[in-house]
């Protein structure tokens, strides 16, 4: 299994600790960071969505005309966008890049959040509407003569999209989501299923089911893990920086995140949250620590070491089937570099073996 590495681009602006951005989100310093990661040896960045993250397709166009190689996880989000309109947008700039678009499908977790750009569906109604949204796409990438489609969420009639992807068949799905409706989603539609850092077990137990799920309609899944890293030329160095990055969160900065968490809909925060709370000192296994979700939403968990460390805990999540990362790391300029020094080095030029590969 070759091992591939995406990093994180700050469209929501960058910062040298938790807390509010210090370094803006200016064209100049997202190409900036793009172009340390792809000089690090990261293949692609995923572009985030939220309510203070800049537009995630507008900002891929435009870093991605600055920059040669690096290829751009980008946000589909079922419910604002029609998935005919999406696919052209994809399309579009698949063509454009030659081929340098990821396509992300964020169905959304915090009910407040969604509200707040016209949402209201429910939970396990919008991974309904998530699963017929991917198969509209779908028709949309491949079908070569006009189509029809009509369902509980979504009516097309005689489909056409243009342009055809540049990718062939089209642009990998990347998913994720931890509930049940979600992993029908994942099992049934997904190419790449992605899951939030957790600990070994955890991560096990998930492979395990998504690959049963898969395999009972059919289909095979390969994996990936959204999580940060803090990696140093030795250990003491690491910790230290961990220490330091949540050492000066803002009064009332923590108190107000956890009233964001306490409003999430989505179990792969609440199982975040969990792992948080499982340890006073927030280390819940060798190297991983869970200090970063003190104030902020998503991934909360960490890979804490030295690059030999950090390689190594990779390489156990490597040995239970994940074998794409998305990683990130304050702030993402310097992390990008620090990984691309201390630990990518591990990882060049080898087919890592995997033990538990069947069905990848």
């Amino acid at each position: 299994m070759n091992v591939e590495f995406g990093w994180f681009l700050p469209t929501m602006g960058d910062s040298e600790v938790i807390g509010p951005p210090t370094r803006p989100a200016t064209l100049d310093y997202l190409v900036e960071v793009a172009k340390a990661a792809d000089e690090a040896g990261f293949k692609f960045a995923l572009v985030p969505v939220g309510t203070t993250c800049q537009d995630a397709w507008l900002a891929s166009a435009v870093v991605a005309g600055r920059t040669e190689k690096l290829k751009f996880l980008v946000a589909m989000r079922p419910g604002f966008v029609a998935p005919t309109l999406a696919a052209k947008m994809s399309n579009t700039l698949d063509q454009l890049t030659g081929g340098r678009v990821l396509i992300n499908v964020v169905t959304g977790g915090y009910p407040a959040e969604l509200a707040a750009d016209g949402d209201f569906t429910e939970h396990d109604e919008r991974y309904a509407r998530t699963q017929e949204f991917m198969q509209v796409v779908r028709k949309a990438w491949t079908e070569e003569t006009r189509w029809d489609h009509e369902g509980t969420y979504y009516r097309v009639e005689g489909g056409n999209v243009f342009p055809r992807p540049y990718q062939r068949p089209y642009p990998p799905f990347y998913f994720g989501g931890a509930s049940e409706a979600a992993r029908k989603v994942g099992a049934e539609e997904t190419d790449v299923y992605l899951l939030w850092g957790e600990t070994l077990p955890m991560v096990r137990e998930r492979i395990a089911d998504m690959r049963a799920r898969a395999a009972a309609v059919g289909r095979t899944l390969r994996f990936g893990m959204r999580i940060h890293v803090i990696a140093r030329e030795t250990e003491a160095e690491a910790w230290a920086a961990a220490d330091e990055l949540v050492a000066h969160i803002p009064e009332g900065f923590q108190t107000a995140m956890d009233k964001i968490l306490s409003r999430t809909d989505s179990e792969g925060e609440k199982r975040q949250q969990g792992m948080r709370k499982e340890t006073e000192d927030l280390v819940i296994g060798p190297n991983l620590w869970t200090g970063i979700g003190k104030a902020r939403v998503g991934v909360g968990a960490a890979i804490v070491g030295s690059g030999e460390s950090v390689a190594a805990r990779l390489k156990e999540y490597v040995d239970e089937g994940i074998e794409t990362f998305i990683l990130s790391g304050y702030p993402h300029l310097e992390e990008a570099q620090r990984f691309g020094k201390y630990v990518i080095p591990y990882f060049a030029g080898q087919r890592v073996e995997v033990a538990a590969a069947t069905g990848i």
